[in-house]
């Protein structure tokens, strides 16, 4: 899907984005896009922030809606600055933050019949996991499979992040499920 070279700009791209939001200085596009014109292209990312191993800023898309280098540089910058759970990166931090970025397929829809036969089609490590349910959304990247390898756990915590109870599956939630290459320092 991705060639290592196109890996490669995407990192160094993501990781200017940060310094650049943490700095307040300009990302210079059009020397970016002058070099690797695929950038114009749609794309959808999510950018992570680790420091000493810890999530430091996680922000992103779920759907390609805008060129990816716009993207690529939104979700830096709102990692970096704009994640609700954290306050904005300082410079002082900059030399210790590690930066991980995730380039996301176009979710689709999954059918199923009941939480037996969603266990069955769902594959862990693999599938990025979008549930809707009566206006409640949330999405976990193929990467928390990691933290949460149990179905049950997995699905739990995803319907709480949606604001709604652990049980949720037992609603019959759209199912939406992607794919995502990680990218990382």
């Amino acid at each position: 899907m991705l060639t290592q070279e196109q890996k490669d700009v995407i990192l160094k791209l993501a990781k200017e984005a940060v310094v650049s939001a943490v700095t307040q200085r300009d990302v210079d596009k059009s020397e970016w896009l002058k070099r690797y014109p695929w950038l114009k292209e749609k794309g959808a990312v999510f950018v992570t922030l680790k420091k000493g191993g810890e999530l430091r800023g996680c922000i992103g898309s779920i759907v390609a809606h805008r060129s990816l280098i716009d993207d690529i540089i939104y979700n830096a910058k709102a990692a970096a600055l704009n994640d609700p759970r954290f306050n904005p990166v300082s410079a002082n931090e900059l030399k210790d933050i590690k930066v991980e970025v995730s380039y996301l397929t176009h979710p689709k829809p999954l059918e199923y019949k009941d939480i037996p036969d969603l266990k069955n089609k769902i594959r862990p490590g693999i599938d990025g996991v979008i549930l809707n349910l009566n206006g409640h959304q949330a999405t976990y990247l193929p990467s928390v499979w990691e933290q949460l390898p149990s179905f049950y756990a997995f699905f739990a915590t995803l319907c709480q992040k949606a604001g709604l109870n652990n049980n949720c599956l037992e609603y019959h939630p759209d199912i939406y499920t992607y794919e995502a290459v990680e990218i990382k320092d």
